[in-house]
């Protein structure tokens, strides 16, 4: 089912460990994989990377990120946050940002702690910033997911598909939700790591669900084989006939449950493989049929109004 390449950049395991303090400030900082507005006051990294330019009573601190498999440097989908530790006790402070991939940030000398997130994989590190400068790098434990769906051996449009990600926890095959409303090969960035992915096809009961592993410095390439059929669903007056507007349908398991609700002439409903009732209101009159979904066959689906 999956397919894994290179992914180039690619890494080993970050070092695990981080201060106290840095992981409470990161708690109320915005979803990794955004990039946020630079705060009121942040510095901003300049341009050029170069320690030239330097103001009074500051000193230039240049960072850069590799992948910890291999130590090939990471060009672009960073996000850096430089922290100061405050004197009260209280969390750390954010004094300055960058998206660039090699930032270079004017400081006053002293400790601070860097956090590079990466999509939903970060490293941190902390670090003193002296007065003649400081160029230092971070290793981030990353991979990458890209998704896709297929019918068989048929590719199911990327817009009809959803995906959500999960990591498991102890008992719990979904655990902890990491992504939502993931599309259809986009390229999603992970710490390395088993995930559970939940496909959806349509928006009715079409799910497929299989644990992935993303490995550090690879793309892996996930395709989730679902089992449904797009039906077309129509009340007529015989068979072939035109279909009626403004019907209500209701798609109902053999034992009673609704599956999916529509109006219209003759809405469409992605439904996974298996038996249904289709019941049709029209004027006050209650018709229905009982039809099979057969996989990738697509076909009408008639209630004679008789």
């Amino acid at each position: 089912m999956f397919q894994t390449e290179e992914f180039k950049p690619g890494g080993r395991r970050a070092a695990r460990s981080c201060a106290v303090a840095l992981l409470a400030a990161l708690v109320a900082l915005p979803a990794l994989a955004q990039t946020p507005a630079p705060a009121p006051g942040a510095a901003q990294a300049p341009a050029a990377n170069s320690f030239l330019g330097t103001r009074a009573g500051q000193a230039a601190l240049a960072l850069s990120a590799q992948f910890s498999s291999d130590r090939k440097p990471i060009r672009s989908g960073l996000v850096w946050r430089v922290l100061v530790e405050t004197a009260d006790g209280t969390p750390p402070r954010i004094v300055a940002r960058s998206n660039d991939a090699e930032p270079v940030f004017q400081l006053e000398p002293g400790v601070y702690l860097l956090h590079a997130a990466y999509g939903f994989a970060s490293g941190t590190k902390r670090v003193t910033l002296g007065p003649q400068g400081l160029s230092d790098r971070i290793s981030i434990s990353a991979g990458a997911l890209s998704l896709a769906g297929s019918i068989g051996e048929t590719p199911i449009p990327p817009a009809q598909l959803t995906f959500s990600i999960f990591v498991p926890l102890q008992g719990n095959s979904e655990g902890r939700l990491v992504v939502n409303n993931a599309k259809a090969g986009e390229l999603i960035r992970l710490p390395e790591g088993t995930y559970h992915i939940v496909s959806t096809y349509g928006d009715s009961n079409a799910i497929q669900r299989s644990d992935v592993r993303v490995d550090a410095g690879k793309v892996t390439q996930a395709t989730l084989h679902h089992r449904a059929a797009m039906v077309t669903l129509k009340l007529v007056a015989g068979p072939g006939g035109e279909a009626f507007a403004g019907t209500a349908f209701s798609v109902l398991t053999p034992g009673g449950d609704v599956i999916r609700e529509a109006i219209g002439a003759f809405p469409q409903v992605i439904l996974a493989e298996g038996d249904y009732v289709l019941i049709a209101r029209q004027e006050g009159q209650v018709f229905s049929r009982e039809f099979k979904v057969e996989a990738g066959r697509d076909r009408d689906i008639e209630v004679i109004a008789r």
